[in-house]
Formats: C-alpha cells, structure tokens, sequence
C-alpha cells in the first residue's frame, strides 16, 4: 500500500471519529446546558474517545464498509444518557428538541466548517505527505459530517430527526403521531435496513451529495 493511501485511511478514520464521537458529545452538552447532568457525571463530555467507542458502531460498521469498498463510510458512538423529563422540566419540548438536534447542528456546522477551509486551499500547492493529510482530512470530515447530519435528521427511530418530531408532535398535542412513534420504535432498525439495501436509498443518498457538492 502506497504512502498515500495510508494517509488517506488515517485521514478518513479520523474524521469519521470526530463526526460520530463530537455528535454524541453534543447531545449531552445540549442536555447539560438544560440542567440535565447525566452525560456529564457519567463522564460522557469528556473528549477521550475511549469513552464513546462502541464496537458495533464505531468499529465494525465503518471497518466493513471500508473493506467492502462502499462509497462512503458511516457510524455511530456510544449514546450519551440523558434524562429527557429532567430536560422538559427545566426547558420544555423546545429544549428537548434542541437536545436531539444538537449533534446534527454539530455535524452540519462542522461540514461548513470544512468547506470554508477548502475554499481557501489551493490544491496545486501541496508539496509533502502533512499537507496532503491535512488537506484530506478537512475533505473527509465534510464528507463525513454531511453524512451523518442528513441520515440523523431521518425521521425514523432511532434516528435524532424521530425523536424531535416526536417531542414537537407532543408540544403541539398531536397524539397520534407520538402514539404512531411508539409503535413502530421496536421496528426502526428494521425499516432503515430496508430502506439502505433497496432502491429506495437513492432518495437519501440524492440529497446528500447534492449538499455534498454545493459545500466543495
């Protein structure tokens, strides 16, 4: 394996870790900032990314996707505990909402992040293997945080984009789609795998590299 290659999976791994373990970070930040200290005496604000592994999510899942050659790599940590009445007490459905976008807002405002930083990158002018990671990097965690923010914002559980749709249903009292949430939640997993392994997929992965191309 070329030196470059090497770089490039570094590169990727690393910004796939910064997207998966900065989006659980944040959701507990989020539930902190609402009197919620769960995540933090659990010791789930913490940057180590030991803490926020999981093994199915953070390291089988990306691990087969690369060597299976998939087009795009994707994960999850392991989920931040949070108290959600503890958050409504305090902030209402609003800050409940807040609480289950907040990891999303974290990926979509990193992916902007990352492109600004392109923007203002000639790609003619790399001249060693550490501008070449760096360059890299930057490019993967755009990638990677689009991904990931736009698939979160699915609303299907377990998905963070149910979880506020359930809680603004619950604010403005439509009962039956929080009573139509309960029931299909134990089904979740099912339905995305369905949804990822047949053509219906195509209607999110459109919209992602649409985004995808207006950020490089």
């Amino acid at each position: 394996m070329e030196n470059n290659e090497i770089i490039k999976i570094i590169a990727t791994v690393l910004a796939l870790a910064l997207a998966i373990i900065g989006h659980e970070i944040m959701h507990g930040y989020m539930a902190y900032r609402y009197g919620d200290n769960t995540a933090k005496n659990a010791g789930r604000l913490s940057i180590n990314p030991l803490v926020h592994i999981d093994i199915w999510g953070t390291i089988v899942v990306p691990a087969t996707l690369f060597f299976t050659g998939a087009p795009f790599l994707f994960g999850w940590a392991k989920p931040v505990p949070i108290h959600t009445s503890e958050v409504i007490k305090n902030a209402g459905y609003k800050g409940a909402i807040n609480v289950s976008l907040a990891g999303i807002y974290y990926n979509f405002g990193l992916a902007l992040f990352a492109s600004i930083l392109l923007k203002y990158i000639d790609l003619n002018s790399i001249s060693s293997m550490f501008e070449l990671f760096i360059i890299y990097f930057i490019f993967q965690t755009l990638i990677c945080n689009v991904i990931l923010g736009f698939f979160n914002l699915l609303p299907i559980p377990p998905l963070d984009g149910s979880h506020a749709l359930s809680y603004f249903a619950s604010w403005n009292r439509w009962y039956k789609v929080v009573d139509f949430y309960r029931s299909i939640e134990r089904y979740g997993m099912v339905i995305l795998i369905l949804i990822i392994a047949t053509p219906l997929s195509k209607y999110i992965f459109k919209p992602i590299k649409y985004i995808i191309g207006m950020l490089l």
